[in-house]
């Protein structure tokens, strides 16, 4: 992806996710210069890849794969001491997908936070990691249904569903751009998303102009301490 792209979908993005009533913490709009100036006191940001994250999966047509994400907190999977716990914000537009994968360690809530409807196509893992023709047991808001292997769950806004490991889910928006927000367990981006169709999770990105606010795979080159 080129970086006049990521500045423009982050700039379209913190618009949207404000008009919606939800706000960023502080470091949301800390610029490169800021970082540069920064120390130790915010290491937990830099280790756990807080921040921005725009992602196209490599396939170069982020409008129709491809899915902006922020981390506002995580913890660690190899330090028992740390919160264990994650939530991010994100933003799904209208047929725009992030591709069918799951999580071999993470559970997660997935939550229409406003905006259009959110669509989640739904299958259990097979041993082998092949989509299986089993129906998918799963919660909405509490509420357990089960689901046939491929169908869909519709989420309007306020809705939720959990999704455990191990169970292949891709989502789009639907009728409207969405606001999804993620609580889930631990969230590791580098070892935990398995795709069913091989994809890397980040981006290569083109430096075409200088970033606006950095992505969680820029903190190092920017940050040093």
């Amino acid at each position: 992806m080129k970086r006049s792209e990521i500045n423009t979908i982050i700039r379209e993005a913190d618009d949207f996710i404000r008009a919606r009533g939800f706000h960023l913490p502080p470091f949301a709009h800390w610029t490169p210069a800021e970082w540069q100036t920064k120390g130790p006191e915010v290491r937990e940001i830099v280790d756990r890849k807080l921040g921005w994250d725009v992602t196209d999966f490599n396939l170069g047509d982020y409008r129709r794969t491809g899915l902006l994400l922020f981390t506002i907190r995580n913890g660690n999977l190899r330090d028992p001491e740390s919160k264990q716990y994650a939530e991010k914000i994100m933003l799904v537009d209208v047929d725009q997908v992030t591709p069918m994968h799951f999580h071999w360690h993470k559970t997660e809530d997935i939550i229409n936070r406003g905006g259009g409807r959110l669509m989640i196509q739904l299958y259990n893992s097979t041993p082998e990691e092949t989509l299986a023709d089993t129906d998918v047991m799963i919660s909405t808001d509490g509420v357990q249904r089960t689901v046939k292997a491929g169908d869909c769950v519709v989420l309007g806004p306020g809705e939720s569903i959990t999704l455990p490991a191990f169970c292949y889910h891709k989502f789009w928006g639907s009728a409207g751009k969405v606001l999804v927000g993620e609580v889930s367990a631990v969230n590791d981006d580098d070892t935990d998303n398995r795709f069913y169709e091989p994809l890397p999770r980040f981006s290569t990105v083109e430096e075409d102009e200088p970033p606006v606010y950095l992505l969680c795979t820029d903190f190092a080159r920017y940050y040093r301490s």
